[in-house]
């Protein structure tokens, strides 16, 4: 899907039921520009701060994301808004002071039959390393892929057996050497150069 400039109840359509009345307030109060976008591989979500001549606070997030990715990037970027708001640029992204409103945050969504258990008994070891992005954390990372609409063959890189190949998302096509510690080395048929490999990083397993 395209970048799509939206207006904040078509968030309903993205969360998981019953909780757009907890998001609602923040669009109200807060002069946030919506948009959802096509599904950006490096990034789920983005939160941009009001500059001379655009006022709004911006936040982006991923439209292919399963509901419950959704809501969490969300919340993600809400953090980052409230941040601002009280510190301004005067402390780390991802800090301490974030953290604390992140978790915040989470914790009026959990305990609430919100989350399936998996997503959540990840949620709460998540909420004691808070870092960067879910995809930081290998568990809450691998929990949320397993409610997403997985396409055929697709899978993590530790799943694909040693030797096998696989097609990443820009159609460049690896064999599966060896494992790193946390990361495996691959090498590209093409060209026979070597890459490492987050365990957690999704492609398509070949033949």
């Amino acid at each position: 899907m395209g970048k799509l400039e939206a207006p904040f109840h078509v968030l309903e359509q993205f969360i998981p039921e019953g909780t757009f009345r907890k998001v609602a307030p923040f669009f109200k109060d807060y002069n946030i520009h919506l948009s959802i976008t096509h599904d950006r591989v490096s990034i789920l979500g983005n939160y941009r701060s009001p500059e001379k001549g655009y006022p709004a606070h911006r936040i982006s997030v991923n439209g292919s994301l399963n509901p419950y990715s959704f809501l969490i990037t969300l919340l993600h970027e809400l953090a980052h808004m409230l941040a601002y708001i009280q510190y301004k640029r005067s402390i780390s992204p991802h800090g301490p002071e974030w953290q604390y409103i992140f978790n915040q945050l989470l914790s009026k969504f959990m305990g609430r039959g919100i989350f399936p258990d998996n997503v959540e008994e990840a949620l709460i070891k998540y909420q004691g390393k808070t870092t960067a992005s879910t995809c930081s954390d290998p568990d809450l990372y691998k929990a949320l892929k397993k409610h997403d609409k997985r396409k055929m063959h697709m899978r993590f890189v530790e799943d694909i057996p040693l030797l096998e190949h696989f097609e990443t998302h820009d159609g460049r096509v690896f064999q599966k050497m060896e494992k790193l510690r946390t990361r495996f080395r691959c090498k590209e048929v093409s060209t026979g150069h070597l890459y490492l490999f987050p365990a957690i990083s999704e492609v398509k397993l070949l033949g």
